[in-house]
């Protein structure tokens, strides 16, 4: 069985509200990670949040690294919020792996959090 490595950094991570679509398609954990410094991140209505990589004012932004079975990648992805996709994410170590990303138009009006380092360091502040 062919197996993707996928970047998350939302409420895919563990013990959130929707690692439940990976454990359902027998994705397992692998490693905690950071992003290469040329990422943001903004909360989308303090539900979930949306990653983007930028040209410049980027950080490195905590995530997960998961192995999903190949054919469970839609499955995940057709789940996720509207807005989110799936697109090359840069890991602080140089790796490239496939993650969760949201388009420019999901975070336009949104509150940017990149400074919190992460989605679990934003709501743990935030007390969500």
């Amino acid at each position: 069985m062919a197996l993707i490595l996928l970047a998350v950094n939302g409420t895919l991570m563990r013990g959130l509200e929707l690692n439940k679509n990976l454990l359902a398609v027998e994705a397992k954990f692998v490693k905690e990670a950071r992003t290469a410094p040329e990422y943001r991140l903004w909360t989308i209505n303090d539900v979930h949040p949306a990653m983007q990589r930028v040209l410049s004012g980027g950080a490195a932004l905590a995530l997960e690294i998961w192995a999903v079975p190949a054919s469970g990648v839609a499955t995940v992805l057709m789940q996720e919020p509207p807005g989110l996709s799936i697109g090359k994410v840069t890991l602080s170590d140089g790796e490239i792996v496939l993650g969760v990303l949201g388009e420019a138009a999901l975070c336009e009006g949104q509150l940017e959090i990149t400074g919190y380092g992460g989605w679990r360091a934003y709501c743990a502040a935030n007390k969500k």
